[in-house]
């Protein structure tokens, strides 16, 4: 029982559930996290505040469930799964050249539909954790949009003043490596990694299963944008969770034309956004499925 538009975004949200379940009493019961991890060959180029081992020691975090993702996502009954599929040992360094081949890319793409496909849960919701990776976003971004890369470079993991402007020489130098713009498959494979072209394959997929899909932040949202391009429908089924710190993700968000839900200043990753986004997926499903109209509660309207 609300005026039209009292609940703000969240009628839009829960609107936008309904079209993807195609009801008017759309339910959202479970959420499954899909963490993918992936090697960057861009951190030999010191682009990143911490080394490359980080990676491999927050999988073994995430195992052990010890990882803020992990935290959030027992407090909201979101099942966790990680994902490192070992397609290669990792990417090549992209400031020199492709960061994987054509083959590894649709591989890379065909396994993640294949887990979205799969997904076992009403909604999907996805994190990514690889050392570089902000980096490696930040270039398909670029090449996806064609927005200058003084507005996108940010300072991923937490770089300082010194640290940034090496990042920005770096994907400068990257950036000049090819033509401008690129289509998805061709930025993915010039300067994607593995968890995120796997990411853009799993919304794909988790679309096709006719699952929501929450995605999380800045480098998700930019497989976001690649997986639309190549799969255009897909868009009606992604719901943002946050608007990240992160430098570029504005950008990004423009791009897609997308109205995160919230803006808490968090930059992690991990799908920490999205899992603190999901309890407002399910309010705002139950609402257009349970509150009372004013007729039916006997509630008197405008005059």
């Amino acid at each position: 029982t609300k005026p039209p538009g009292a609940l703000g975004v969240v009628e839009a949200v829960a609107a936008q559930i309904a079209r993807v379940q195609n009801t008017l009493t759309p339910e959202l019961r479970s959420c499954r996290l899909t963490l993918f991890a992936g090697d960057h060959g861009i951190a030999a180029e010191s682009v990143s505040a911490y080394p490359q081992a980080v990676t491999r020691q927050m999988v073994a975090n995430f195992l052990a469930g010890g990882a803020a993702a992990n935290v959030f996502a027992r407090t909201n009954g979101v099942e966790l799964q990680v994902v490192s599929r070992r397609i290669a040992a990792g990417t090549r360094n992209f400031a020199v050249e492709p960061a994987m081949t054509a083959e590894q890319c649709e591989t890379a793409l065909r396994a993640g539909e294949a887990l979205g496909v799969a997904v076992a849960a009403d909604t999907a919701a996805f994190g990514e954790m690889g050392i570089g990776n902000t980096s490696s976003a930040t270039l398909v971004a670029h090449k996806l949009t064609g927005t200058a890369l003084d507005s996108l470079v940010g300072r991923g993991a937490g770089l300082d003043d010194a640290g940034l402007s090496r990042k920005q020489g770096i994907l400068e130098q990257a950036a000049r490596r090819t033509a401008a713009p690129l289509d998805a498959r061709d930025a993915l494979r010039e300067y994607g990694g593995f968890e995120m072209v796997m990411m853009a394959g799993a919304m794909m997929g988790a679309a096709r299963a006719g699952a929501v899909v929450l995605v999380d932040g800045f480098i998700a949202s930019v497989a976001a944008l690649a997986a639309t391009e190549m799969a255009p429908p897909l868009r009606d089924y992604l719901v943002f969770g946050h608007r990240s710190a992160e430098h570029g993700h504005g950008v990004v968000l423009a791009a897609l034309d997308a109205r995160p839900l919230l803006e808490l200043d968090m930059r992690l990753g991990e799908g920490t956004g999205a899992l603190l986004a999901w309890p407002v997926l399910k309010c705002a499903a139950a609402m257009l499925s349970e509150m009372a109209s004013f007729e039916s509660a006997g509630v008197s309207g405008p005059v």
